[in-house]
């Protein structure tokens, strides 16, 4: 878990608030980067930065795993660790929490921060409040999760972090910053099983007003995760007969939901000529992902959504020939009239200078 930060503000002082904003942006806040030995850095006032790593652990050391995950019994509990390593040259305390997780926009996982109440798997875990790590050193934390016993079956995310607490007064405002890293714990509660994956579609063109450019395509297909288990979900459209990924090029890779996640994606192609309406399959392919990582593919959502193309360009170029050729048919016709009224002219006026000619002989 990247360095997640929360401004206090001094109620005295807030005519400076602004500065302690720009102090907080120039914190790093994302989630928990799921990787092993994930570490951060947090300087304050008294010394030294604090550098620090937090990541499951053996009765050691950390032990390469990610994050945690769990197998349990409605009303059962399991025991596990984390270590805590101290990068520093100095002993530190550290703060130590569980809360619910959650995926961002993004993807990346995160935990509430600790002004939000858990409502869930956050709660079941028991451990100590804090740790002090010698510099250089790594303290092991036992902890252990206790599913309740009415809690729902499926999947359930935690938290655990390890964070300080530092202040700073930047020109006399008083502004406090939590830092933490951390990694996921995942429990599974035992019971049925039930997947659902909710997707909507709707589909816009964006043209070129150069007749003889195609334009491009964007689908918006929003997923929900209804059911109860983590999900692997792969959305793409066929543009006349190619495949585009959720993200326009060949490297897009699948997306995880986790039990209520809401997530749209983006599906865009070039090089869609407009002919009116546009009927794109999209395809979204599903499977519940497995404890150890492994996914069990599920049958895939299709959906047909039609985007209206309308070749306004193209529309308008024929009118313009049209326009033209009518111009053109509609001189000649004038101008055949006119060279029939002039030929009927001359010919009354022959007629009638005959008729005059007669009579004077």
């Amino acid at each position: 878990m990247e360095t997640t930060s929360r401004a206090h503000v001094h109620p005295t002082l807030l005519h400076r608030i602004a500065i302690g904003i720009l102090v907080l942006f120039a914190i790093v806040a994302a989630g928990l980067a799921g990787i092993p030995a994930a570490s951060a850095t947090s300087g304050d006032a008294g010394g030294d930065p604090i550098t620090w790593a937090v990541g499951p652990s053996n009765e050691t050391a950390p032990d390469g795993r990610s994050w945690v995950e769990l197998k349990l019994d409605p009303g059962a509990g399991a025991s596990d660790r984390f270590a805590v390593r101290n990068l520093g040259n100095r002993e530190v305390t550290f703060a130590l929490t569980a809360a619910d997780g959650y995926l961002t926009p993004t993807g990346r996982f995160n935990m509430l921060p600790s002004d939000k109440k858990s409502v869930d798997s956050g709660t079941w875990i028991s451990m100590d409040k804090t740790v002090t790590v010698a510099a250089g050193g790594t303290a092991v934390v036992p902890f252990t999760v206790t599913v309740p016993a009415n809690a729902t079956p499926g999947d359930h995310a935690a938290g655990i972090a390890a964070s300080i607490f530092s202040e700073g007064a930047p020109d006399g405002a008083r502004v406090g910053v939590e830092s933490r890293i951390g990694f996921r714990v995942m429990t599974r509660v035992a019971g049925e099983v039930q997947p659902r994956l909710e997707v909507q579609a709707a589909g816009g063109y964006d043209g070129t007003w150069n007749p003889f450019q195609p334009g491009s395509a964007t689908i918006a297909v929003d997923l929900v995760n209804s059911g109860n288990v983590r999900l692997t979900v792969d959305a793409s459209a066929m543009f006349n007969g190619v495949r585009a990924p959720s993200d326009g090029t060949e490297a897009a890779r699948p997306i995880e939901l986790l039990p209520g996640d809401r997530r749209t994606i983006q599906l865009h192609e070039g090089g869609v000529w407009p002919l009116g309406i546009v009927s794109v399959p999209v395809t979204v392919a599903q499977g519940v992902t497995a404890l150890d990582g492994s996914v069990n593919d599920l049958d895939p959502i299709v959906r047909d959504v039609a985007i209206w193309a309308i070749p306004w360009p193209q529309m308008i170029v024929l009118l313009a020939l049209a326009l033209v050729v009518f111009g053109i048919f509609w001189g000649r016709r004038r101008r055949s009239k006119e060279l029939a009224r002039l030929v009927a002219e001359a010919r009354e006026t022959g007629r009638r200078e005959a008729e005059l000619q007669q009579e004077v002989v």
